[in-house]
């Protein structure tokens, strides 16, 4: 398994990364490190890979049933996974993580380690609230938390239409500065910079990441490249 680790200037005590799709046992066009359940690859490849990214950690990912919402949970062991784009903690060996292949993963944490975040910023979650959601969650200072941005889709390669353009526009004006028109009624959206833009209001001041294109590096899962893909991994955790 290859990993993109944080470049964040975190506690030692926090251990987090983003999988690429490499080192895996998923036959094309999920080859090879695919750990999406729902994605049309077999159960039984999904869990070998699922057992090997378990193998380097200190207990089970804390799954979410994705869904490009707007909820956030603790995590915690339950019977059941919940409906959630985003999972926070402050225990010890607890693993929040979300799965992506173009949308943008974000990681949160404060840099004495106390506190940290996953969440999955697809274009409909970020307008939904879902970075503001789980700040309110984690119960920190936002001035305290470092926010890094793993490896999304950039905005040269996605092109989008009036829905998702007014989805924030229509909102927020200022976050027109996001989108470059491309041609009538379509524009390029910055997913990163409408992230940043979000987390910037709420006080948040410390980023890290977002240099990684996952439609322009074949290392990464492409949804909107590959039509049929698999889904990385982005997970933090405290020692």
């Amino acid at each position: 398994m290859q990993k993109i680790i944080p470049d964040w200037p975190v506690a030692n005590n926090i251990v987090a990364f983003t999988s690429t799709r490499l080192g895996g046992v998923s036959t094309a066009p999920w080859d090879s490190f695919n750990l999406g359940i729902s994605c049309g690859d077999t159960a039984r490849a999904v869990k070998c890979n699922r057992s090997l990214l378990v193998a380097s950690l200190p207990a089970e990912p804390y799954w979410l049933d994705q869904v490009h919402g707007s909820a956030v949970v603790k995590a915690a062991r339950t019977p059941k996974i919940p409906v959630a784009d985003a999972s926070w903690s402050d225990q010890e060996a607890t693993v929040c993580a979300v799965l992506t292949a173009d949308c943008l993963p974000v990681l949160l944490c404060t840099a004495n380690g106390s506190h940290f975040a996953a969440v999955h910023c697809g274009w409909r979650s970020l307008a939904a609230g879902v970075l503001e959601n789980t700040i309110a969650a984690m119960g920190v200072a936002p001035e305290e938390l470092l926010t890094w941005f793993g490896p999304a889709i950039s905005a040269k390669n996605y092109e989008v239409g009036e829905q998702l353009y007014s989805a924030f526009v229509d909102i927020t004006p200022s976050d027109n500065t996001t989108f470059t028109a491309t041609r009538k009624g379509h524009w390029q959206a910055d997913l990163i910079q409408l992230a940043r833009l979000r987390l910037q209001r709420l006080g948040v001041n410390k980023f890290y990441g977002g240099r990684w294109c996952t439609y322009a590096d074949e290392r990464f899962y492409s949804y909107r490249r590959d039509g049929v893909s698999g889904r990385m991994v982005s997970l933090v955790y405290r020692k």
